[in-house]
């Protein structure tokens, strides 16, 4: 039985298993970029310490936190990585689609991956959260207890599965249809 599922899912489950080694990379890029930018934010900003408020949000006691905007610049850039990576190798789309008609739903799907993850990425920072991880192990004496490297990394991957899905299924699989039928057509 399990024989005959893989034989019949053999090129999902090889499409899921790059696209995995391909976000594999992609944590990997998206944590070294936002280290990189945790860094190099306070000598590029005034003020850009993970917990400081970047802007605060007129007319409500909500502001946006640094550790958001560092989110957002490491998604941009492991996104591109990502997408690069799973047109030609994962999904192997080069020769099906032009590159920036793959790129945006790529990219809105990124987004909404995104979107999701710096909610729980927000949940697990924020101090009167039932989520929040523990500041006693989290102290940010080191990179390792670091609170909002953590975060970043169990956010980044909780997006993983579900960027997987409509990748395969809405990116590379209908602009591929599309592109296809306006050939055609």
């Amino acid at each position: 039985m399990i024989r005959q599922f893989l034989s019949t899912h053999r090129t999902s489950f090889g499409q899921l298993v790059r696209f995995c080694v391909v976000g594999a990379s992609g944590v990997g890029v998206n944590l070294v970029t936002a280290v990189a930018v945790k860094k190099l934010a306070p000598t590029l900003w005034k003020g850009a310490e993970v917990n400081n408020v970047w802007l605060p949000i007129p007319g409500t006691p909500f502001n946006i936190r640094w550790f958001l905007v560092f989110s957002v610049i490491a998604f941009a850039v492991a996104n591109l990585w990502n997408y690069q990576l799973n047109r030609l190798w994962s999904f192997r789309s080069k020769n099906h689609a032009p590159w920036f008609a793959e790129f945006l739903p790529f990219f809105v799907v990124g987004l909404i991956a995104q979107g999701l993850g710096m909610i729980l990425e927000l949940a697990l920072m924020y101090p009167h959260s039932p989520m929040q991880l523990s500041s006693v192990f989290f102290d940010n004496s080191t990179g390792f207890r670091t609170q909002w490297y953590w975060a970043h990394t169990i956010m980044v991957c909780v997006a993983l599965p579900v960027s997987f899905l409509l990748n395969k299924f809405w990116t590379f699989r209908a602009i591929r249809i599309k592109t296809v039928d306006d050939k055609e057509g």
